[in-house]
């Protein structure tokens, strides 16, 4: 292995991973927008960003030639998924319960294993069952302890993974700029209509305190375009177990971010509940490295292990 590209590698996954898990502050500074305006707003900047660089690249003609038959339908399945996912985690962090998305990241490789046998009918070995049924236990016990389902934890961990699923299954069909910008044009209609439903009554908060909040609400799309390129880098240069490593980062630094800088209460409660998940997670993180040792014997020049991460 290149050292110099594995190192640019790590670099480059640590800071795609130390960005997401600092969208709390960038989410938090956006008040008083509200999540769906804001959500609006992320999807026609990353839209017309991505639409500029594509044109740089000239690139634009061919990704829309692409967009055809089976390759549309799944793009179109993982914009809808990944636009609820960005809702209710910016829902989330507005609502003080950054702490609970912060466990659904936490929760989504358990998942990801989950649908994996679900859907795929994928065979989990032994250490991987364990997590998933750990997984399990941490869900009833919150949901029993909370009085009621961790809906914002679950919801985050669910639509994660089967955007990670729906991206699975399309393979390598389209690299990841070409990726985001068409899940970006999937979903451009409607976030204009929210934008102009809003601007017509008035609720829109676009204009406010210019010129700083209008150029964060545009800064959107850079903020979600960046790291998804560093991750592309990364995952070139590194094996997908050490990203898969890595990528604990993210609920790690949103979970300080809440308690630290949000000023935001975790109860006893919650902290059991998350210590049963970091136990079902060092079940399924031992697994992936022996799993990933065991394939680097046998073939050397194809290590595949921890699904790699991408953005919120």
């Amino acid at each position: 292995m290149n050292a110099p590209h594995h190192a640019r590698g790590v670099l480059a996954a640590w800071f795609a991973y130390g960005i997401w898990g600092l969208f709390p502050l960038y989410f938090n500074a956006l008040v008083p927008t509200g999540a769906l305006e804001i959500l609006s707003h992320r999807i026609a900047w990353t839209f017309v960003l991505c639409v500029v660089v594509l044109l740089l690249r000239r690139e634009l003609l061919g990704l829309l030639r692409q967009l055809r038959g089976r390759l549309a339908v799944g793009v179109t399945i993982a914009a809808l998924v990944i636009a609820i996912n960005w809702l209710v985690y910016v829902y989330a962090v507005l609502a003080g319960r950054t702490n609970e998305a912060a466990l659904g990241y936490f929760l989504n490789p358990i998942v990801t294993v989950a649908l994996g046998v679900l859907v795929l009918g994928e065979g989990l070995r032994r250490l991987q069952w364990a997590a998933v049924a750990i997984g399990a236990v941490a869900a009833v016990y919150l949901t029993i302890v909370g009085g009621g389902l961790p809906w914002v934890s679950l919801v985050l961990a669910l639509s994660f993974g089967t955007y990670g699923l729906t991206k699975k299954r399309l393979g390598t069909s389209l690299p990841a700029l070409h990726s985001l910008s068409a899940e970006t044009i999937v979903l451009l209609l409607p976030a204009l209509g929210i934008i102009g439903w809003l601007t017509s009554k008035g609720e829109s908060t676009f204009t406010i305190d210019a010129p700083w909040h209008p150029l964060l609400l545009i800064a959107a799309g850079a903020v979600t375009a960046v790291p998804l390129l560093l991750f592309a880098e990364a995952a070139r240069h590194i094996p997908l177990v050490t990203i898969g490593l890595i990528q604990f980062i993210t609920p790690v630094l949103q979970l300080v971010v809440a308690v630290t800088l949000l000023d935001e209460t975790v109860s006893t409660s919650r902290w059991v509940g998350f210590a049963i998940v970091w136990i079902a997670l060092g079940f399924l993180t031992v697994d992936s490295v022996r799993t990933a040792r065991r394939q680097r014997r046998q073939q050397p020049d194809e290590v595949e292990s921890l699904e790699p991460v991408e953005p919120t």
